[in-house]
């Protein structure tokens, strides 16, 4: 499956329309990640726990706008967005969103 932050496809013509595909995830923070970024936090730099579970979230979010597309009978999303949301202290939300296209 194709899919791209951009409206077309270099060298491919979208014959369809299909609609939004969409992928999301919940995830929220744990107390060993809590404690080591506490540390972290004292002495500055990255805090690589935290930039590993948001990798992490949005490889899953990807997967599921992905599954959604092939339900839709996909053959690329085109328009690609992301967008993140805070539900509650120490969990957010990723969406990732496209629009599912047919490939002439």
């Amino acid at each position: 499956m194709v899919y791209t932050t951009t409206e077309q496809i270099p060298g491919k013509e979208i014959s369809e329309i299909l609609g939004v595909a969409r992928g999301g995830t919940v995830r929220a923070r744990n107390i060993g990640r809590d404690i080591f970024a506490g540390l972290k936090n004292l002495v500055g730099g990255e805090i690589s726990e935290y930039t590993k579970l948001q990798a992490e979230a949005r490889e899953e979010a990807i997967s599921r706008m992905v599954d959604d597309a092939e339900k839709l009978g996909a053959d690329a999303i085109v328009s690609v967005r992301m967008n993140t949301s805070m539900i509650t202290q120490g969990a957010s939300e990723i969406l990732i969103y496209g629009t599912a296209v047919k490939l002439k």
